[in-house]
C-alpha cells in the first residue's frame, strides 16, 4: 500500500492551479474492489497522466478526484479540504462529448459561463473569443449533431475550460478520433492549457500520447498493488524535440511496468 500524509488546507488564489492529494483510497463496487491503497500527489499547474491495464480503475480514479463517485475509505483532497461531492473548480472531459445536443456550440459553452458566475451580457463576447481558440470560427450557431466528432471535442474542450476550472480530468477524450484529429487535438490542448493554466490528470491507454501530453506518467496496476510506476518525462515533451534514445527510453519503462502485470 503507497501511503503519503496530506497536506494541510491552503489559501490559493481563486484562478491557481489546484494541488491533488490521494491517501490510502479505496473504490470498490458493491462487494468488489477496484482501487485499493492508491496514494498520489498532483502538482499545481501539471499534466499528470494515469495509464495502465484495462480494468485497472483509471476512470474510477477520476470519478473519484471529480466528487462523482464515493471511496470506500482513505481521503482525497483538493488544495488541503476533503473532496466530498462535485465542485466546478473541478471539471470533467470524457471520451463521450457530452455536448446538450438540443444547444448550439455558442450556447454549450455560455452555459459553463453561466455556471461560473460570469454576468449574462459577458457571456456571448467571452464564448466567441473561445469558439475562436478552439477553431471553430464560423460554427456557433450549429448543433452539435453537425459537427464531426473532433469539432464537438473542441466545443467539449472549450466548455470545460470556459468555466475556469482550476483542475480538468480528461477520461480519454481523445479516444474515438482518427489519428489526424487526434493529433490535432493534442496540440489545441497543450496550446489552450498554455494561455489558461489548470493542473490536469489525463487517463490514456496510448504510451505516444502520454508522453506527448505528460509532465509525469503514472502505471496503474490491479488493486494489491495500485502504482506499479511513475515516470518523469523531461521538457520538451514533444518527441521529436528531444533524442530518440530518451524517448525510447520513456517509452520502455511505461512498457516494462505494463507488461509486468501479465
Amino acid at each position: 500500500m503507497t501511503t503519503t500524509t496530506a497536506p494541510a488546507e491552503i489559501a490559493v488564489p481563486r484562478d491557481a492551479p489546484m494541488e491533488l492529494h490521494l491517501d490510502g483510497v479505496r473504490i470498490a463496487y458493491g462487494s468488489r474492489t477496484v482501487v485499493d491503497g492508491l496514494g498520489l500527489n498532483v502538482r499545481p499547474g501539471e499534466i499528470l497522466v494515469l495509464t495502465g491495464p484495462s480494468g485497472c480503475g483509471k476512470s474510477t480514479v477520476l470519478r473519484a478526484i471529480a466528487g462523482l463517485l464515493p471511496i470506500a475509505a482513505g481521503q482525497i483532497v483538493a488544495d488541503g479540504r476533503p473532496v466530498s461531492g462535485t465542485d466546478r473548480d473541478r471539471a470533467m472531459v470524457f471520451q463521450d462529448d457530452a455536448l446538450h445536443p438540443w444547444r448550439t456550440v455558442r450556447r454549450n459553452v455560455t452555459l459553463a459561463l453561466g455556471l461560473r458566475g460570469v454576468p449574462r451580457a459577458q457571456r456571448k463576447p467571452q464564448a466567441e473569443q473561445w469558439i475562436k481558440e478552439i477553431g471553430l470560427d464560423g460554427y456557433a450557431d450549429y448543433l452539435p449533431k453537425s459537427l464531426s466528432g473532433g469539432m464537438r471535442q473542441r466545443v467539449q474542450l472549450a466548455r470545460g475550460l470556459a468555466g475556469a476550472p482550476r483542475a480538468v480530468l480528461m477520461d480519454e477524450p481523445f479516444g474515438a478520433l482518427d489519428a489526424q484529429t487526434r493529433a490535432t487535438m493534442q496540440q489545441l490542448l497543450i496550446a489552450t492549457l498554455a494561455a489558461h493554466p489548470a493542473t490536469v490528470v489525463f487517463v490514456t491507454h496510448d504510451v505516444d500520447e502520454a508522453l506527448l501530453l505528460g509532465d509525469r506518467v503514472v502505471v496503474l496496476g490491479r488493486a494489491g498493488e495500485p502504482v506499479r510506476a511513475v515516470i518523469e518525462v523531461p521538457h520538451p515533451r514533444a518527441p521529436h524535440l528531444r533524442s530518440a534514445s530518451t524517448t525510447e527510453s520513456l517509452r520502455e519503462q511505461i512498457g516494462s511496468a505494463l507488461r509486468d502485470q501479465g
